[in-house]
């Protein structure tokens, strides 16, 4: 199954995050570009989200993708509306009409699932995240990248 994640998408993806002005190295593969897509879109829709609308819609289309690329499927729609929607997850294949299993997230709550902000269980808890069927939980699949945790200085306590 071809990817997703296309060239012609990471190459927006590094254009979008040159344009904002984030610090990437030149070595970053697709995987660290979409993350810090994701993370930079987050920062700037927290300060001016008009200005960051077209960040986030691509940074959740980029994000999308790399879900779908990862756990490949057909049994379980995720929707992020209005900038996009994947299938993903194996199991029952369909062909017409609404999937066995659908997950709904406005774009600000799937980036701050995606990055590891927000949690799975709190998502759904909050009704943030409207999840139905038996392949809707996303826990083992978000966030897409680990947290990064700076280590602890000597002498801090954890």
């Amino acid at each position: 199954m071809p990817s997703t994640l296309t060239p012609a998408l990471v190459r927006r993806v590094l254009s979008a995050l040159a344009d904002a002005g984030a610090d990437i190295p030149a070595d970053t593969g697709a995987d660290g570009a979409v993350a810090a897509l994701a993370r930079t879109a987050l920062a700037r829709a927290d300060s001016d989200p008009g200005a960051a609308r077209p960040l986030v819609k691509l940074a959740v289309r980029a994000s999308l993708a790399l879900l779908a690329d990862r756990a490949p499927g057909n049994s379980l729609e995720v929707r992020v509306p209005p900038f996009g929607a994947v299938q993903a997850i194996e199991g029952p294949r369909h062909t017409r009409g609404t999937p066995p299993g659908v997950v709904e997230a406005s774009p600000d709550t799937w980036l701050r699932l995606a990055v590891g902000e927000t949690p799975w269980g709190r998502a759904v808890e909050q009704g943030a995240v409207q999840a139905s069927g038996t392949r809707s939980d996303l826990s083992g699949h978000l966030p897409l990248w680990p947290r990064v945790v700076p280590p602890a200085s000597p002498g801090t306590k954890l």
